[in-house]
């Protein structure tokens, strides 16, 4: 099973080889008809675009050969690892809910934290009853982790629920 990130990530890849090489060659073009081009605000701007999605595409590329490596049945069952849904309690008592996820899906509004933040490199490959102390701008806090939901663990439920 393909992890959902690289989905997202080869679709907007296809998306900008499609413009870089349909869309910007025509946007060029038609600058160009315009006359001279040292003043011409739309082929620079269309030059500019053109270097912005051959460098992100290449980048999507390097990222997706990194991802290409993580193979969902690989993901542990009983540590904090991708996609892990982790509830810790901090120095005061209050506890606090997490899910584990690739830089590209970080959605703190749906308390997605990404597994190279100072918090997510913290949690990994520990498991409920682990201490862990975080450097954060205010200061070390440190985090006990109370409830853990491991990837394949949800997915094992979800296929349960079918």
């Amino acid at each position: 099973m393909e992890l959902p990130v690289l989905t997202r990530l080869k679709r907007e890849l296809t998306d900008l080889k499609h413009e870089l090489t349909f869309k910007l060659p025509k946007e060029l073009e038609t600058a160009r008809a315009h006359g001279d081009l040292s003043e011409n605000a739309e082929y620079e701007a269309a030059k500019n675009r053109q270097d912005f999605v051959r460098s992100r595409i290449a980048q999507l590329e390097g990222r997706l050969r990194e991802l290409s490596m993580y193979n969902i049945s690989s993901i542990p069952n009983d540590v904090v690892a991708y996609g892990s849904r982790v509830t810790v309690e901090d120095d005061s008592g209050q506890a606090i809910s997490y899910e584990i996820v690739f830089p590209e899906e970080v959605d703190a509004a749906k308390g997605q934290i990404s597994l190279s933040s100072p918090i997510g490199r913290a949690l990994i490959s520990k498991t409920v009853g682990d201490e862990v102390v975080v450097q954060t701008p205010s200061g070390k806090r440190s985090y006990q982790i109370i409830e853990l939901v491991t990837l394949p663990q949800l997915q094992a439920a979800r296929s349960g629920e079918h």
